[in-house]
C-alpha cells in the first residue's frame, strides 16, 4: 500500500467538517467570492492582507510559483466558542521551485466559515522558513547567525 500525504486541502476539508459544503473538492469551490486571507507576518514586500476571491486566487497562484506546499500533518483542531471560527495548527512540506530546497513550515491558521464556504482565514507562519526555502538555508542561518550573508 503507498504511503500517501494528506494535502492541505484534504486537511482542511477534515478540520472544517461540516462547516464546508460537502460537495467541495478544491479550494477554490471551499472559499466564498468575499473571501479574505491575512498574513499578519507576511515579510517586506508581501501583502498582508488580500480580498476578493480572484485576488486570493492571484495571490496564491504568485506565492505557489515560488514555493509548493505539497502536504500537511501534525493537525491539531482547537473549536472555539463561536460556530463558525476553528483554529488550526499544522505542518506543511514542500519545495522551493527555484533552489530546491525543502520548505518545512507550522502554521497556525483561524478559519471563519459561514454558509459552508470559507470567508476569512488568518494564517501566521514563520517568515524565516519561508527565506529559507527561496534563498537558501545556507544563506539565511549565515546572514543570522553570522551577521552577514556568505
Amino acid at each position: 500500500m503507498p504511503d500517501t500525504k494528506p494535502t492541505v486541502i484534504d486537511m482542511l476539508m477534515g478540520a472544517l467538517g461540516d462547516r464546508i459544503d460537502p460537495a467541495a473538492t478544491n479550494f477554490v469551490e471551499m472559499i466564498s467570492d468575499n473571501f479574505v486571507m491575512e498574513f499578519p507576518f507576511a515579510r517586506p514586500g508581501m501583502p498582508t492582507r488580500v480580498e476578493g476571491r480572484a485576488a486570493v486566487l492571484d495571490h496564491l497562484v504568485k506565492v505557489g510559483e515560488g514555493v509548493s506546499v505539497d502536504s500537511a500533518g501534525n493537525l491539531v483542531v482547537h473549536e472555539t466558542t463561536d460556530p463558525e471560527v476553528v483554529i488550526l495548527e499544522f505542518d506543511g512540506h514542500g519545495r522551493s521551485a527555484k533552489t530546491g530546497e525543502p520548505y518545512e513550515q507550522r502554521y497556525i491558521s483561524v478559519i471563519r466559515a459561514r454558509g459552508g464556504k470559507m470567508v476569512h482565514f488568518k494564517d501566521y507562519w514563520n517568515p524565516i522558513q519561508g527565506l529559507k526555502a527561496q534563498l537558501g538555508s545556507a544563506v539565511v542561518d549565515a546572514f543570522i547567525l553570522g551577521g552577514g550573508v556568505a
